[in-house]
């Protein structure tokens, strides 16, 4: 345990929210001390290692990324990251998301003893929309299974460590409205941007947004107005108006936010397009879970999370994916962000059995 916690606490006190290179060095410079792995950097600030990288198998990644969003300004002291120990937990920024899961991937890592091809990626730019995946992705990363150290605990209990099979994923984008100004004392000389905005808010409300069902989890996706923004005065009938949409996805079909194309200078644009994730291979969901129920006697179920993760990618470029990690709903991202040193344990215990294992519930 104290290996983890130590680990732990020196990735998290690395500051990497602006500029992810001290904590990529710092894992690469462990990996190189600690394990005969090949290990590789990329201008995007990855760090992947491979071990037995050209036996025969299916190869199995164990994958997370050592990027944060910006810390709380009560988790910052002279330019270092405030990390620190009660009640069994480690606080500071990332502990949760990600570089708990980290460490106790690197360990896994370091102490198993597979018979096929084993890597361990941590990403950078995760928070940024999976930049560092992306990259990795299109130079060739193309493991056949991984097991993603997002957080998967307490979903089907308080403090139980579960499987995501599947997660949703996210698509931001904005419909523009064009119009044509005019003084607001002659309506009918202009085209009011406004009231076209809202004809294609109408479309929005009455799309049917899909749903998906992974492996017995369910997964509603949906579509939402989060902000309309036009005009530039009273007196003037507005020429332009803008809708940013959420949408949240779920793999297979998407709702169709284009047709709001169909109201007259109504323009509909992309910004962001995260993938949703599904496994699809059922043994290889089952043996994970076995995994997690061996270190937890007996606890543990298959579920499905709402955000989207690096998973996504993976899936999308052909990976079989599942999350597995230690941050509990509503703990990432917060003033007082955690974990569970014993989630921790439990979590290296089931990477470090997945790395033993062949890949999709074979011996």
């Amino acid at each position: 345990m104290s290996e983890l916690r130590d680990l732990t606490e020196r990735l998290v006190s690395i500051p990497s929210h602006d500029d992810e290179t001290a904590a990529g060095d710092a894992i690469a410079s462990w990996l190189r001390e600690h394990t005969a792995a090949d290990v590789t950097r990329d201008d995007a600030g990855n760090v992947i290692a491979w071990r037995n990288r050209d036996a025969d198998g299916d190869s199995l990644a164990l994958v997370g990324h050592h990027d944060v969003v910006p810390p709380d300004e009560t988790q910052v002291e002279d330019g270092d990251y405030v990390v620190y120990e009660d009640e069994s937990r480690i606080y500071g920024r990332g502990t949760a998301d990600m570089k708990g899961a980290v460490a106790a991937m690197l360990l896994a890592f370091r102490d198993a003893d597979p018979d096929g091809p084993l890597a361990f990626a941590s990403f950078a730019g995760e928070e940024l929309g999976g930049v560092g995946v992306q990259q990795a992705i299109d130079e060739g990363f193309a493991p056949d299974y991984a097991v993603v150290g997002e957080g998967s605990t307490g979903y089907s209990a308080d403090g139980t460590l579960d499987v995501a099979v599947a997660h949703k994923g996210r698509r931001a984008s904005t419909v523009t409205a064009a119009g044509e100004a005019a003084h607001a004392s002659e309506v009918e000389s202009g085209e009011n941007a406004v009231y076209r905005a809202c004809d294609a808010v109408d479309v929005l409300r009455d799309l049917d947004a899909p749903e998906a069902d992974v492996l017995g989890q369910h997964l509603a996706g949906s579509v939402a107005v989060t902000e309309i923004e036009g005009g530039s005065a009273w007196n003037v009938i507005p020429e332009s108006c803008e809708v940013t949409v959420d949408e949240r996805t779920v793999p297979g079909e998407r709702a169709d936010v284009g047709a709001v194309e169909a109201v007259e200078g109504v323009s509909w644009t992309v910004e962001q397009d995260l993938p949703p994730m599904a496994c699809d291979d059922a043994a290889f969901a089952d043996g994970v879970l076995d995994a997690v129920r061996e270190v937890q006697d007996g606890a543990g179920e298959h579920v499905a999370k709402p955000h989207a993760t690096d998973a996504g990618w993976l899936a999308a470029a052909g990976t079989t994916c599942l999350v597995c990690g230690p941050a509990e709903q509503g703990e990432a991202h917060t003033a007082d962000e955690s974990v569970s040193l014993d989630v921790l344990e439990r979590c290296k215990g089931v990477y470090r059995r997945a790395a033993d294992a062949v890949p999709g519930g074979q011996s």
